[in-house]
């Protein structure tokens, strides 16, 4: 579906999506009309979701990201709508995973300090029943990327 052109079309906008399509035509060996096609089936086909900008979070007063752990007293339908409805509506947290193992769903969390994260826990905890939450502090963001790897493409 996808051949080598394209995948490296996909590298390059996800290192930065505001390069012109002429600079990407060039850098992939096209002419511009031919790679704007690819862009454009690329967003048409659903692949290319969106474009946005990258914040930093301590510039953005976010410094903080904490881990939280997620048990829950009973595996129900009603529960997970109720789950995934309340989290939506608390802007701190950025991601949540449903796990397989002991862990059932994983949340990550930025915060400005530990007073507003308690807030966001005590929050959290107010809305629905859980078995347990455990929270991790990190200490070092050792790897953050948004790129995905495109040899599977």
């Amino acid at each position: 579906m996808f051949d080598q052109i394209d995948r490296k079309i996909i590298e390059i906008l996800q290192q930065n999506a505001e390069k012109s399509v002429v600079e990407i035509a060039e850098e992939v060996g096209l002419s511009h009309t031919p790679c704007w096609r690819r862009i454009k089936r690329m967003e048409d086909i659903g692949l290319i979701r969106s474009k946005v900008a990258l914040i930093d979070r301590r510039m953005a007063n976010v410094p903080m990201t904490i881990f939280i752990s997620v048990k829950v007293p009973r595996h129900t339908t009603t529960w997970l709508d109720d789950f995934r409805k309340e989290i939506k509506e608390i802007p701190e947290i950025l991601e949540a995973y449903r796990l397989t193992g002991d862990t059932d769903y994983l949340l990550r969390v930025v915060v400005p300090d530990i007073d507003v994260y308690d807030q966001v826990y005590k929050n959290l905890i107010s809305r629905l029943e859980f078995s347990d939450l455990s929270s991790s502090i990190a200490m070092e963001e050792m790897k953050f990327t948004t790129a995905l790897p495109t040899k599977y493409m």
